[in-house]
């Protein structure tokens, strides 16, 4: 064992199985006696406690996505995610001014309702689905083609694009390449959004007026990946925690104005994007541990939430815990989740869809829970219903 793993031994036992399958309580021992601990697995410092993940993901300063170990822009390019300063903001700008509250409220809560009413209808005479690949992954490839003005691609070819940048954001996080079949979705991508631009309107060819098309298409890659991954989690998960527990489906179901928060507990509990990258930008204290520049600083999302200096009873999922919302899913400070709103919507939208057209909704045992190193969701999530007999109209169109 070397010095820095005698240093912070409860982070020198982590392995990559448990952070992907259970990983809560490791997490709460961390936060407790080591709340920044150098994780040989990751090679990097994980940040476990709630004040101390704030404190870094707001000082954009000292720890910073600039880098060029950042993955995800070694596939994409630039883009919002992994810039910061003034061109973070010329990158981010131009799409987060059409997602703010007002606008996805005005602009997009009709077609978002009516898409997961249309999925849960169609699904309704079969009386079974799987709910990650049958209802929250295809709403959310639909509601981040409409927020894109890519209406003209079949939700499939979407889907494929999406499924090539992701593998290769992951073949290069552990020093593979990006590969062919990458290049080529993001060659197809960029022949649509210039296609999108030339004849469309909207956030992409208005995006144009501060960024160059290469620039465009960098950040639509990027609004892609989170609306599709982080939704489609986002989604799965709050089933899982409302049917996992027969009596909090029972008190929205029978209440809906808890569904709001039903969505804001379940984010507490599992967010969908479990940790937030930085890297140092100089040598610098945090919580005790001796940062050098250029180390890797993890912020664990999933601790965070479950800090029980915030959240009473932290491992509990509660639909009307009353500061669910202080939950920290969608990050804070400069890169804070530009499609927090919309994501919230499309949520929303399909759990209002599904207490109306799946009645007696109940899970099937052979699910699976929330898993993921960092994009956490159940793998699979099979539900069943009293699907409606011939000729018995649609709960919705009565």
């Amino acid at each position: 064992m070397t010095a820095i793993e005698a240093r912070f031994p409860l982070g020198a036992a982590l392995t990559l199985d448990l952070l992907d399958a259970d990983p809560y309580a490791a997490l709460a021992r961390l936060r407790e006696h080591e709340p920044v601990s150098w994780v040989p697995v990751l090679d990097g410092w994980l940040v476990t406690r709630r004040d101390l993940c704030i404190e870094v993901m707001r000082d954009a300063v000292r720890f910073t996505v600039d880098d060029p170990r950042f993955s995800t822009a070694q596939v994409v390019g630039p883009s919002m995610l992994s810039l910061d300063g003034d061109e973070h903001r010329r990158h981010r700008d131009p799409f987060a001014w059409g997602l703010r509250k007002p606008e996805v409220a005005e602009r997009y809560t009709d077609a978002v309702e009516r898409e997961a009413r249309r999925l849960v209808q169609a699904l309704a005479p079969a009386g079974r689905a799987e709910i990650r690949r049958d209802l929250a992954g295809p709403l959310a490839v639909n509601v981040v083609a409409g927020a894109l003005g890519l209406q003209g691609t079949e939700p499939g070819v979407l889907l494929g694009w999406y499924d090539e940048i992701v593998a290769a954001v992951d073949r290069v996080s552990v020093g593979g390449e990006i590969g062919e079949e990458a290049r080529a979705a993001m060659d197809a991508l960029a022949r649509h959004v210039g296609q999108t631009i030339e004849h469309g309107d909207g956030v992409l060819p208005g995006a144009t007026s501060t960024l160059a098309q290469s620039e465009v298409v960098s950040n639509a890659a990027v609004m892609m990946f989170g609306g599709i991954e982080t939704s489609e989690g986002m989604t799965t998960s709050l089933f899982w925690h409302l049917l996992s527990d027969p009596g909090q489906w029972a008190a929205v179901a029978a209440d809906q104005s808890l569904a709001a928060n039903a969505v804001e507990e379940s984010l507490r509990l599992e967010p969908a994007a479990g940790r937030v990258d930085r890297y140092a930008t100089a040598d610098v204290e945090l919580g005790g541990a001796a940062i050098r520049n250029g180390d890797l600083v993890i912020v664990s999302l999933t601790a965070a939430n479950r800090d029980p200096a915030t959240f009473p009873d932290p491992d509990v999922f509660d639909s009307a815990r009353p500061n669910a919302r202080a939950h920290l899913a969608f990050a804070q400070g400069p890169h804070a989740c530009v499609g927090l709103h919309l994501a919230r919507l499309e949520t929303r939208s399909a759990l209002t869809a599904v207490l109306e057209g799946w009645p007696d909704l109940a899970i099937e045992p052979d699910s699976t829970p929330p898993s993921g190193v960092i994009f956490r969701k159940p793998r699979s999530l099979r539900v069943r219903w009293d699907a409606p007999g011939p000729g018995t109209p649609h709960a919705s169109s009565v």
